[in-house]
Formats: C-alpha cells, structure tokens, sequence
C-alpha cells in the first residue's frame, strides 16, 4: 500500500511568486510522487491568485462547512487547480472574509494584517475537515511555513481522539522567512475555544515567530531544517525535543532524504509524547 504524504504550505508556486518555500512545496510533492507515495496539496487561496489563468474551481462537495474562529462562523470553500506538468492538483482554502484580499499577508503599505492569526487558525482548521471530508488518511502531514504552525497543535490535540488521523504522523520544516512584532496577542484565548488548555499554549503567550515555530516544532513528530540559517535559538529548541530531525538539505538531495524520513517517522510509534 502507497504512503500517504499531506503536503500543507502558504505558498506554492506557480499560484505564487517564487520564495524558498513555494518553491519546495511545488517541486517536492512531485518528487515524491515519482517516489512512489500518494500526496495532496493544500494552499490557502489568497485574493491575488488569478482563478481564471490557473483554472481554479470549487469543489462543491467539499465546500459549505462552516468553521467557528474566535466565537463566529465563517464559511469554508474549497477550490482545486491541476498543475498538468507534474500531474497534481492542489486544494485551496478560501473564505471571503480571510481570503479575498488582494494581498498575501500584508497590505498595500507592507503593514501585517491583524487577522493573520485567525486566517491561520481558519486555514489549519479547514484543511483538515477537508481530508476528513475527502476520507483520505494520511500517513504523514508535512507543514511549511509559519501559516500552518497551528496544525501540529490541532492534530495532537484537538484531533487527538479522531479515528480519521489516529496514526498520522505530523512533520513541520521551519524556515528563515517569518515575520516582524507579533500576532495578535489574544491569539491564546482564541484558541482556548477550540479546547486547548493553557499549558498547551503556553509557548505562544507572546506570539512571535520564533515562538509559533517553537509550537510547531513541540507537536511534531519530525523537525526539518527548511533554510541553511535558522534562528539558533529555535535550533538549540528543536535539538531538546523528542521529535526527528533532519538537517537543511539542498535540492539535490532532498526528495530523497525527505522521503527517507517520512518512512522512518510513519514506522516509529513512540516518537511523540504527550
């Protein structure tokens, strides 16, 4: 039976300009792909991707969900486009509220947007009731980037007893590219409502960059080094986990090593503890 691999990243090209993340997260789905392993792709959908050059269409059956963020509801859309030269689709997350503007993470004058930590919330959240929805289990949920820090989080602990990701395993790559200041400092009490406690979030009491990628890196089972610099004090962090870790690896040899660490990570039943 294939491997199932989730890829969940911010940004991929060709839906968005060339960075160190969108572009892994293009070239190393297919790669392991051809590997042999079965893969999904989810994006958010930011307001600035032209639907109509990529193809983007809504997946009816897998839209019309409504997720609660911060006590209020807001509609869950989910759109899919092919990339036909590497013979894979990538699913979007998108909400009018969150996702509309025509704009990434910051506005027209470079000023981060104040909800980035509820549209971070959202898209967690969204991607997986969608797996869910589509009923594909997978074996191993590989998060990029800082937008997708909260799912280690979630899958640990709000999905803990869900039968659906009862043995998925959850690597997180962090990279270099982050952001000034902080999210909003209510982000805690907002996920208090999604049942997690406060020793849970205790890391992000203030949170920093530094400190959503230390919450990432705590409820994952495999810490990749995403950019040949990182920030040594997340490195010395990473080092005191439990977790796997796999040192910056460049496009040579990642497809391979990546694919060698899910294996080891999927066949290893005692790497995270609570």
């Amino acid at each position: 039976m294939k491997r199932k691999v989730l890829f969940v990243s911010q940004e991929t090209v060709p839906f968005l300009s060339e960075t160190e993340i969108s572009k892994i997260t293009r070239n190393l789905p297919q790669g392991i792909h051809e590997a042999g392993k079965e893969i999904r792709v989810f994006m958010p959908k930011y307001g600035c991707i032209n639907e109509r050059r990529h193809q983007l269409h809504e997946v009816i059956r897998l839209s019309g969900m409504n997720l609660i963020i911060d006590d209020s509801d807001h509609p869950l859309i989910i759109k899919v486009a092919s990339i036909p030269s590497a013979r894979m689709q990538v699913y979007f997350i998108d909400n009018e509220e969150y996702f509309q503007r025509k704009a990434v993470l910051t506005d027209d004058k470079g000023k981060f947007f104040e909800d980035n930590d509820e549209r971070s919330m959202f898209f967690c959240k969204g991607v997986l009731e969608t797996v869910k929805k589509l009923g594909w289990t997978p074996d191993i949920i590989h998060c990029h980037g800082w937008m997708s820090a909260l799912l280690p989080l979630y899958v640990k602990k709000a999905y803990v007893n869900d039968p659906h990701f009862a043995d998925t395993k959850v690597v997180y790559t962090a990279y270099e590219n982050g952001f000034d200041g902080s999210l909003d400092v209510k982000l805690s009490n907002k996920l208090v409502q999604d049942g997690f406690n406060a020793e849970d979030l205790e890391i992000i009491s203030e949170p920093s960059f530094l400190n959503i990628n230390k919450l990432a890196a705590t409820y994952s089972d495999g810490v990749i080094h995403g950019s040949a610099t990182l920030d040594p004090d997340f490195v010395a962090f990473a080092e005191s986990l439990d977790a796997a870790k796999l040192s910056y690896q460049d496009e040579e040899t990642y497809v391979k090593e990546y694919s060698e660490f899910y294996d080891r990570i999927a066949e290893n039943d005692t790497i995270f503890a609570e």
